[in-house]
């Protein structure tokens, strides 16, 4: 399962990672095909009427359903809690809680609550974010010594 111009086949209800930067990636689940059209259902602030992106926030984001291309054309299925926690039933569970979340406001918050965090909480009903986690052990010890020293 790689990226490029090979695309794994998807099972409705996997996760899909869309890598942005060296940094960060974009995440959605798998809903499956329309009209032999595969669409993932993902957390986007894009086209909402408030792009108000304040200290990683914004306060108008939705999960929207999209082609898998629109989002993007390099992805790869990457189901990281498969072995610790069962994913959830797509068509019982997963599926009815994508159609009772698009088109009610969400609030996007890079770390509390991102595109990750949404992807794994439909998939296997908590969120985690394995990247933010990432960021976490990098900024925490810095944060540490600044709060010993009460600068923080």
């Amino acid at each position: 399962v790689g990226l490029g111009s090979s695309h794994p086949k998807p099972f409705p209800g996997d996760i899909l990672e869309f890598p942005r930067n060296k940094y960060f990636s974009h995440f959605g689940i798998y809903y499956g095909e329309r009209d032999g059209v595969p669409y993932v259902a993902h957390l986007t602030c894009r086209d909402s009427e408030t792009k108000l992106l304040l200290f990683g926030r914004a306060l108008r984001s939705e999960v929207k359903l999209d082609p898998v291309e629109v989002v993007g054309r390099r992805y790869k299925v990457r189901n990281m809690l498969d072995e610790v926690h069962p994913p959830r039933d797509f068509y019982s569970v997963v599926k009815p809680a994508i159609d009772d979340m698009m088109g009610k406001d969400v609030t996007f918050d890079i770390l509390f609550h991102n595109s990750e965090h949404q992807a794994t909480l439909f998939r296997y009903g908590l969120k985690k974010s394995t990247q933010i986690e990432k960021v976490y052990i990098q900024i925490l010890p810095t944060w540490k010594e600044l709060f010993k020293k009460r600068k923080l």
